[in-house]
């Protein structure tokens, strides 16, 4: 399993003791501030690998192309034709994941889990690496095993491997259900000071 050091809004002195003490898959929420924190440690750093694990809109696609080894985000065709078009510019192929609104939820983004399937499918026509992985954020007030069995369940149906569920308050119930990643912050750096 995959532990995600989501570093969103977290002070460079934290980021700092991550990498050193060997830490070298980091998640972040925003491509300018991804950009702003990462882009000059790559050299540094070349085993370093980003994820994309807040929503990406079709505007920032090139540049989280350009930056990113893994967008989890993808959640609907217009954005797939934006990082389409932004792999064939920079000649960079991020893996992707779809993310699964498996709650539903009105004011979240992701695919409904009834429409997984065919989104999969499509994205898997379209894009040159196909999708690797599913991943979700489950309603804070529902039990998160319920949504974590669902995603199990639709990437087993869609023939996907990789599951990205589980964060700070809930990642070790998610990988004894399956997550081959789970997004730790707080748990890992201490409340964000932003």
């Amino acid at each position: 399993m995959t532990l995600v050091a989501v570093s969103k809004m977290q002070p460079e002195t934290r980021i700092e003791e991550a990498l050193a003490a060997g830490q070298l898959v980091f998640g972040e929420n925003r491509v300018q501030e991804a950009i702003t924190r990462w882009q000059h440690r790559r050299a540094a750093h070349p085993d370093l690998e980003l994820r994309l694990v807040g929503p990406l809109q079709t505007n920032k696609a090139e540049d989280a192309v350009a930056l990113f080894d893994v967008i989890e985000t993808l959640d609907r065709e217009k954005l797939a034709r934006a990082i389409l078009k932004a792999m064939e510019k920079t000649g960079r192929t991020p893996r992707l994941y779809v993310q699964v609104n498996t709650g539903e939820e009105p004011q979240k983004a992701g695919i409904t889990p009834k429409n997984v399937p065919a989104f999969v499918a499509e994205m898997r026509a379209a894009m040159p690496q196909g999708i690797e992985g599913l991943m979700c954020i489950p309603p804070v007030d529902e039990p998160a095993s319920l949504h974590f069995a669902l995603l199990a369940k639709l990437a087993k149906a869609a023939g996907v491997e990789k599951l990205s569920m589980g964060m700070s308050a809930d990642y070790a119930l998610a990988a004894r259900m399956g997550a081959t990643s789970v997004r730790v912050g707080s748990a890992l750096f201490g409340a964000r000071e932003g």
